[in-house]
């Protein structure tokens, strides 16, 4: 073989990630900086469809795979509640034992007008009860018209299809206005099969339909402003791949009042949030078959208090009061004839509660042409609380688990019900968070940015209070996509994170090129993360064994490194603009004590896209290198990925009020395993000789969409 006429594998991958470092982009929309804050504005929102990750992706945001509409946000190796999303400015808590249905899954891309990622270092005001940094989606935009009478102002509608999971997607919208009242709708629906992988085969599971609808009105004068939405989510089902159970019901109910009026000396906002939500789990298709019934109700209610006074014309300070109040059942009925799951309901969590009251002040200074500083404090007190609950079954035997596991039967679900009930179960935890953020304009060219933050996030209820022991209960548990049951721990601490980040921005002259290099390090004490309790094995063979961990608190380090950049190649009137943009990112978590890696910590990572722009087309390719995740948590049994390489194609022609858009995801039909996938549960049950195996991507998908505004 002539081996020395082929570069090794590992070295040409390395380089490529170098030069596409060299070359990258930051995702930036204005003048901010990646980590402090990165912006986007989804000017041409009515062109897209589906869930908001494709947005939020570009501004750096990992995703952890759920079903079609639900994934997670990873934010600097962190997921699940310590990354604080707020759409509309709203707190919706995930209601769900699984997370089945996170903030981000009630509101689609078409309804989006801004978004917004702080990642890491956060102020004060973005937000608090979070580490890993704030994401905000915002869908109220009113837009009045000159006219003193109502009259139509726009409407679009808009049409899309894939063929990797035949999905469909419709949208539509449209606004009346005077210039003094604002009314506008959005709507849209989405139906998708279970997609296919890079070798043409069925990923089972991963189907889903859901609709969204919001109605939004507003009425202004001179100095103020009121605005009122509702808001409706229908989700009859929603496959869930990587875990026990599916969504076999979310329907969701949203208000959110906002009163915004200019002071002689700054300006003071007042909003309030309601959200309703039942939530069904259980079995829908027989690509996962199975019969037990999960339901949950949930209630979020929360005010927002915000006044800004300015100090000067160059520096201000800005004052919040904050209250937030959920509430959650969670409770599963019994199945009839069933001996495990009977003859009573299992009450998961009885009139839980988790109640924030906090308070800020922030002050931000232009201090000179060339200093800004913004400096905040934030205190909240978090309480939780919840009632008395059961098992299946009162008796002796009740609440065993699967006859196969080979879990230590000294503590049944019955016998650990009667613990937790006889203990108490209020907590509550103060949490003091502290921000610096400094920008020092080195030259018009050259920009530096660096922060201090300590934040701090209480545990969720299900952390706390989720007290089932048996196999069946604790693998209900747990939002990772393991395999793997958990049990909660009542006296969890919360997390205190001290994070450090800089970035340095540098210009070309004529803003022909630009590059950032960026850097964190978060060190976390009572990281809440999770000890091996037990171990359960359905089958005799080794590859599908799992574990029962049990929530404990313990101290982390999480540290990363972003370069990104882009490059104008030609512009001209006859070849239109070209340029070249790409990003490269890093991260890397580990314990403290034992330095053992973390959970879902994505690997090494870079995008590389060539751009065109001529005359009403825009065209992109675009290049994806995701290295080998050889850094796995072994508690959680996590897999190995090898890497992969994806390539896109896209073009989209506008005219006038008309846009059409074809693509070509996974252009090489390349088959590759989800690095932050979890297991393929549902191909699991389906043949148990296959083991835990990783979750695979989506193969070759042909899209196309078509959008008219009128």
């Amino acid at each position: 073989m002539n081996t020395h006429l082929t570069p090794p594998r590992f070295l040409v991958t390395k380089v490529a990630a170098l030069i596409c470092a060299i070359l990258s982009v930051s995702a930036v929309a204005d003048d901010s900086i990646e980590v402090i804050e990165v912006q986007g504005h989804a000017q041409n929102s009515h062109q897209l469809l589906g869930s908001a990750d494709s947005l939020l992706s570009d501004l750096g945001v990992d995703f952890s795979a759920a079903g079609g509409v639900s994934s997670l946000p990873v934010l600097n190796g962190m997921m699940g509640d310590r990354v604080k999303v707020l759409v509309d400015g709203a707190d919706v808590t995930a209601a769900c034992a699984n997370q089945m249905n996170p903030p981000l899954s009630y509101v689609s891309a078409n309804q989006v007008t801004s978004y917004s990622v702080v990642a890491g270092v956060s102020p004060v005001s973005s937000g608090g009860d979070n580490i890993a940094g704030v994401i905000r989606v915002n869908t109220i935009a009113p837009e009045f018209s000159d006219s003193e009478q109502l009259t139509w102002r726009s409407g679009y509608t808009t049409a899309q299809y894939k063929s990797v999971s035949d999905s469909q997607a419709y949208g539509l919208g449209m606004g009346i206005a005077s210039n003094n009242v604002s009314v506008s709708y959005q709507g849209s629906f989405e139906e998708a099969n279970s997609y296919n992988d890079g070798h043409g085969e069925r990923v089972l599971d991963t189907l889903y339909r859901v609709q969204n609808h919001a109605l939004t009105g507003a009425i202004r004068d001179d100095k103020q402003q009121v605005i009122v939405k509702f808001s409706h989510q229908k989700i009859p089902y929603q496959g869930f791949p990587n875990q026990y159970m599916d969504m076999t019901d979310n329907t969701s109910y949203g208000l959110v009042a906002q009163y915004k009026r200019e002071l002689e000396n700054g300006d003071l906002q007042v909003q309030v949030n309601a959200h309703d939500v039942k939530h069904k789990m259980g079995f829908f298709s027989t690509e996962k078959p199975g019969m037990m019934p999960m339901n949950t109700d949930a209630q979020d209610y929360s005010y927002q208090l915000h006044w800004r006074l300015d100090l000067s014309a160059e520096s201000s300070l800005l004052f919040g009061h904050e209250y937030y109040s959920y509430r959650i059942d969670d409770w599963w009925p019994a199945v009839e004839g069933s001996m495990m799951m009977g003859p009573n309901e299992y009450v998961n969590i009885n009139d839980g509660k988790r109640n924030r009251l906090g308070a800020f002040a922030e002050y931000e200074s232009q201090v000179n042409q060339a200093w800004w500083l913004s400096a905040g404090m934030r205190i909240e007190q978090v309480t939780t609380n919840t009632g008395d609950v059961q098992a299946y079954n009162k008796g002796a035997m009740g609440g065993v688990g699967h006859m196969n596991s080979m879990m230590d039967m000294s503590k049944t679900d019955a016998q650990a019900a009667m613990e937790f009930n006889q203990r108490d179960r209020k907590r509550d935890d103060t949490l003091v968070d502290i921000s610096l953020l400094a920008r020092y304009q080195i030259s018009r060219n050259d920009e530096l940015q660096f922060g201090f933050a300590r934040k701090n996030r209480a545990p969720n209820l299900y952390e706390r209070y989720s007290w089932g022991v048996g196999t069946m209960a604790s693998t209900m548990i747990g939002w990772f996509g393991d395999g793997n049951g958990y049990i909660g721990n009542p006296d969890l601490k919360a997390e205190t994170a001290h994070t450090l980040s800089a970035s340095y921005t540098k210009l070309a002259k004529d803003d022909s090129w630009q590059i950032t290099a960026n850097a964190w390090y978060t060190q976390v004490n009572d990281y809440i993360d999770a000890e091996v309790t037990q171990s359960f094995n359905r089958t005799d063979s080794a590859h599908t064994k799992r574990h029962i961990l049990t929530f404990t608190n313990l101290d982390a380090t999480l540290y990363g490194l972003k370069l990104a950049g882009l490059i104008e190649l030609y512009n001209s009137k006859q070849a239109g603009k070209w340029q070249l943009k790409g990003a490269f990112t890093s991260n890397y978590g580990e314990r403290d004590d034992s330095h053992e890696d973390l959970y879902q910590i994505m690997p090494w990572h870079t995008e590389l896209s060539l751009e065109h722009a001529y005359k009403g087309w825009e065209s992109t390719l675009s290049w994806q290198w995701v290295d080998s995740k050889d850094k796995v948590d072994e508690r959680r049994l996590e897999n190995q990925t090898d890497s992969y390489n994806l390539l896109a194609i896209s073009s989209k022609k506008t005219w006038q009020n008309l846009t059409f858009k074809l693509a070509i995801t996974n252009l090489l039909d390349a088959y590759y395993q989800q690095p932050l996938g979890g297991v393929n549960i549902a191909n699991y049950k389906h043949d148990m000789r296959t083991g835990f195996e990783q979750l695979a991507g989506q193969g070759r998908s042909y899209n196309a969409s078509i959008s008219y505004r009128f």
